[in-house]
């Protein structure tokens, strides 16, 4: 973790590498599929469905695409090796993890019928390698990953993880956290707070059963609760820092280092947290972390606070909108 911290400041180029490994990798996945799995998988970008995302498991919530499950084992590579090119070390192991546990959802609720091992979806939107702009995503149960491209600009929100049980008790895995900086980095955050601090931090005693924006295609800013950067002391501001970058790094290093630079640049001091529910492990909590023109959510409330979401929402930049707006204006035309 704070490896990943320090390398938020070191320079990159935003478009050069990166983006050519991706648009390569989206390339080589999508022409891997047969033509009945094409027509599954890939549409027009300004397609609809290309806002529609949710992270219920999509025996309850039918997703677009094609599942992993229908593909052989060459095209299963071509989808991970696209998911690594978009996601950082730890978000591609992140997500790998979370898709993971579903085998173990299955031998621990094997009556449940929406325990189902590589029901995820990827979906394409334009043409990568001919259009300008381009999107995919990548969803089922606790994984939603929403990537739109503009002009080789990158936009990467909605994102959304989950994961159950967030700790497991017993067996073989016991003691596993997939998610788990986000947790404590947030327990430090909230308990090196004075009385006085903590009062105006903590916005409500119970914590919410869910993210606040849930999966809504378009979110604004929520009521302005909780505490203000400017008046924390400098280390407690460090921790803000290392809190916001730790949800970053599930970004590659490059995207992450932009959006930090941008955070700082939009008025660090107007950042709020916020805290509802309990402050120690197995007590419902919930936090937020909210400026101008972002959105973090965290929620480990339900199965005796052992059950963890967290969102990460742009206000003007979910699905590339604010990409997008640019790229119209500047060419005059609003399609492909």
């Amino acid at each position: 973790m704070r490896i990943f911290y320090f390398l938020l400041f070191i320079p990159f180029s935003l478009t050069a590498q990166h983006n050519t490994v991706d648009f390569s990798a989206a390339v080589k996945c999508i022409n891997s599929l047969e033509s009945s799995q094409k027509a599954k998988a890939v549409f027009p970008f300004d397609e609809m469905s290309r806002y529609d995302w949710n992270y219920l498991p999509p025996s309850l919530i039918p997703r677009k695409g094609v599942c992993l499950i229908d593909l052989d084992s060459i095209q299963k590579k071509n989808v991970y090796a696209l998911l690594k090119s978009f996601l950082s070390e730890k978000g591609y192991s992140r997500t790998k993890e979370i898709m993971n546990n579903e085998y173990y959802l299955k031998e621990l609720e094997p009556n449940m019928i929406h325990r189902i091992p590589e029901n995820y979806f990827a979906a394409f939107y334009g043409t990568p390698g001919r259009d300008s702009v381009w999107g995919w995503k990548f969803s089922g149960h606790h994984i939603a990953l929403n990537f739109t491209v503009v002009n080789n600009q990158l936009a990467f929100t909605p994102i959304f993880f989950g994961i159950y049980p967030a700790e497991i008790d017993t067996g073989e895995y016991k003691g596993r956290r997939i998610i788990k900086d986000e947790e404590d980095i947030g327990f430090e955050l909230i308990n090196m707070l004075t009385g006085e601090q903590r009062s105006t931090a903590i916005f409500q005693e119970r914590s919410f059963n869910d993210v606040v924006t849930s999966n809504a295609i378009q979110v604004g800013p929520l009521p302005p609760v909780g505490i203000l950067a400017k008046d924390l002391t400098s280390p407690q501001k460090n921790i803000l820092n290392k809190l916001i970058a730790c949800h970053l790094s599930s970004m590659p290093a490059e995207i992450a280092e932009v959006r930090m630079k941008r955070i700082v640049s939009e008025d660090f001091n107007q950042i709020r947290f916020g805290w509802a529910g309990g402050l120690i492990k197995g007590v419902p909590h919930y936090y937020r972390i909210q400026g101008k023109t972002f959105l973090i959510e965290f929620d480990n409330t339900t199965h005796h606070a052992n059950h963890i979401h967290i969102v990460w929402r742009d206000f003007d930049g979910d699905f590339g909108v604010d990409l997008l707006k640019e790229h119209y204006r500047n060419s005059g035309h609003h399609h492909e």
